[in-house]
């Protein structure tokens, strides 16, 4: 799952940096991009789910903690 995440976010936000820490049921990701510079923090996430919502909707995906830093 982690590959998949690390895919779906680095095509869309091709200067993230993805670092995952825990397992498939404890998943936190932090994601590091200049490009969050000039989104607000809720913004940040709410592009990060935006680019995973079909894979929480398959319920491929059902739980993931997100930090976005702008580098």
């Amino acid at each position: 799952m982690e590959e998949l995440i690390k895919e779906i976010i680095q095509e869309n936000i091709p200067d993230a940096v993805c670092h995952f820490e825990g397992d498939s049921c404890n998943l936190k990701l932090t994601i590091t991009s200049p490009s969050f510079k000039k989104l607000k923090l809720l913004d940040q996430h709410k592009k990060v789910l935006e680019l995973l919502k079909s894979q929480f909707q398959s319920g491929e995906l059902h739980a993931l903690s997100i930090e976005t830093k702008s580098s």
